[in-house]
């Protein structure tokens, strides 16, 4: 198989299945270089989002490319599979085109995908994994997202996880000014949900990081606090609104320190978002009375309320895609017939080198130059001409008449 996307999203697998097969940033190039020995792969690109593990591969077999996927991240084959989709040649492409411009996202027309899919290109190439056919697949891909973007509405009416997270809020708390927002992480998609909530104008804003210097720099745009992850034992219990999205691989709370926090408040609600994969704060908590506890898949209805208009040009950003994949799957075709055009070439060069050194001869002996001209050009005739003849010659009576179409239409006149 020459090109194929193998992997999981929002759209086949669960978040618990999801989060297990996460590759953190730090960890990407070092897998990319795993994945690639000894599998016959040619080139290798990986995806990872809170909603999709995705593989883009030129060459080798999508079966070993899912057993090192489970093999990887510690699952059994069993466990991986049945949330698994294989998608070979053009299907890839229109796939890779789909996810660039935000279509195939939980949030339909979202950006944010565009630069994780640009990340996983420049580790790509960092490993050293990635070739001409990947290299054009995503510089495509890119150029495919901008078509769509820039002329349609898939992109208008800003729908996002953070605005979605807001209007959450709002359902449970009847105003956000008198509540206090804590924002954990200091990420893309933090920094988004701490716009979105300031605009709210809470009672007090908090930034609670790993790296205390980026959670001073975010939490000073917003007037708010920055605090480290140690502190948040002692302080958690102060805020109304916690929203986390890390790149931790382990829980950055867990439900006994939920429960105390809780004590601290005598039971005043507390409303908590996770955006992380794997997620940040224990599912447990969900069980605890007074907190209200939502992840990524449980935003998803909320923002399909405000879809429409973008899905109103849906139908014209699938019918770009369907023209770029029609053009890069010619490009792929006609890069399939570079080593028959080069072994043509070579037979035609040799064909002529073999008449001219005759000529050469011949001239040198003093024949008339009219006659050897003669003889050059019936000699290279009758070799170009050759190996068509003997094909008509020898093809049986139900392939003669379709040589004869093909070769008519190679040899007819310009």
């Amino acid at each position: 198989m020459t090109l194929f996307a193998l992997g999981l999203s929002h759209t086949t697998a669960p978040l618990p299945v999801r989060e297990r097969v996460v590759f953190h940033v730090e960890k990407l190039y070092d897998a990319l270089g795993e994945l690639m020995r000894g599998r016959r792969i040619a080139e290798a690109a990986i995806l990872s989002t809170c909603n999709r593990t995705e593989l883009y591969l030129s060459a080798g077999e999508p079966r070993a490319a899912a057993e090192w996927l489970a093999e990887y991240h510690r699952m059994q084959p069993g466990e991986i599979t049945p949330y698994l989709y294989t998608l070979p040649g053009d299907q890839a492409v229109r796939h890779t085109f789909r996810v660039a411009a935000g279509l195939d996202s939980m949030v339909l027309g979202e950006p944010q995908i565009l630069g994780q899919m640009k990340d996983a290109v420049r580790t790509a190439e960092s490993a050293g994994t990635l070739g001409t056919v990947l290299h054009k697949l995503f510089q495509r891909s890119f150029a495919v997202a901008k078509e769509v973007r820039s002329t349609t509405q898939v992109g208008a009416n800003s729908v996002s996880m953070a605005a979605a997270a807001v209007k959450l809020a709002a359902r449970i708390f009847p105003g956000l000014k008198d509540q206090k927002v804590l924002f954990i992480g200091a990420g893309e998609m933090i920094e988004l949900c701490a716009t979105h909530f300031a605009a709210q104008a809470p009672a007090r804003l908090a930034v609670a990081n790993r790296t205390l210097e980026r959670a001073h720099a975010l939490a000073h745009r917003f007037n708010g606090q920055a605090l480290e992850l140690r502190a948040l034992p002692e302080q958690l219990q102060e805020f109304d609104i916690v929203v986390s999205c890390t790149a931790s691989s382990l829980p950055i709370l867990g439900k006994g320190l939920v429960e105390r926090a809780l004590r601290a408040r005598k039971h005043r609600p507390m409303f908590m978002v996770d955006l992380a994969v794997p997620r940040d704060i224990e599912a447990e908590v969900a069980e605890l009375d007074d907190v209200f506890l939502y992840t990524v898949d449980d935003l998803q209805s909320i923002v399909q309320g405000n879809l429409d208009a973008r899905r109103s040009s849906l139908e014209q950003a699938e019918a770009i895609i369907e023209t770029q994949v029609g053009q890069f799957m010619h490009w792929m075709a006609a890069r399939a017939s570079v080593p028959l055009i080069r072994q043509l070439r070579e037979q035609g060069e040799a064909a002529r080198r073999h008449e001219l050194e005759r000529a050469l001869r011949l001239l040198q002996k003093g024949d008339d130059p009219r006659q050897v001209l003669e003889a050059l050009s019936q000699g290279l005739t009758n070799k170009l001409l050759h190996g068509p003849t003997q094909a008509l010659n020898e093809a049986q009576a139900e392939e003669r008449a379709a040589l004869a179409a093909l070769i008519e239409r190679l040899y007819r006149s310009q």
